[in-house]
């Protein structure tokens, strides 16, 4: 399942790590959502559900148990995070800017990277002569 939102964030974020670990936050949240929908269908699935984000200190402060000074914006976030892979319930993976498919939607990408996107999701240009 692939689930993706553009939302206006109610709080400032000083910094990109800060706003990336807030969505991510809300992400769990969402995936909790389908877990209980598909346990609502009785379709279990019980592996640790995929939560893809392209920047590696927010990853690290999801997984560091240690509190710092700089996250004292986000600790409650940063405990539901800490919690729920604690749980298991979540793996969060580091994929790249370029090759993040939910880029296409909220930023002007150069052609390639662009094409490249559109291929994996599967989308074809119906104007171009077959």
């Amino acid at each position: 399942m692939v689930t993706w939102r553009s939302k206006k964030q109610n709080v400032v974020a000083r910094s990109s790590a800060k706003a990336e670990f807030r969505v991510m936050a809300q992400g769990v949240c969402e995936l909790l959502w389908m877990k209980i929908i598909l346990d609502d269908l009785i379709l279990k699935y019980e592996a640790p559900m995929g939560l893809a984000c392209d920047n590696k200190f927010a990853i690290n402060i999801a997984h560091n148990p240690v509190q710092h000074d700089r996250t004292k914006h986000v600790e409650i976030d940063r405990h539901f995070n800490k919690e729920k892979l604690d749980d298991g319930l979540i793996a969060i993976e580091y994929i790249p800017s370029r090759l993040q498919l939910a880029d296409m939607f909220t930023k002007g990408l150069p052609t390639k990277q662009f094409e490249d996107l559109t291929c994996k999701l599967g989308m074809i240009d119906i104007h171009l002569p077959t």
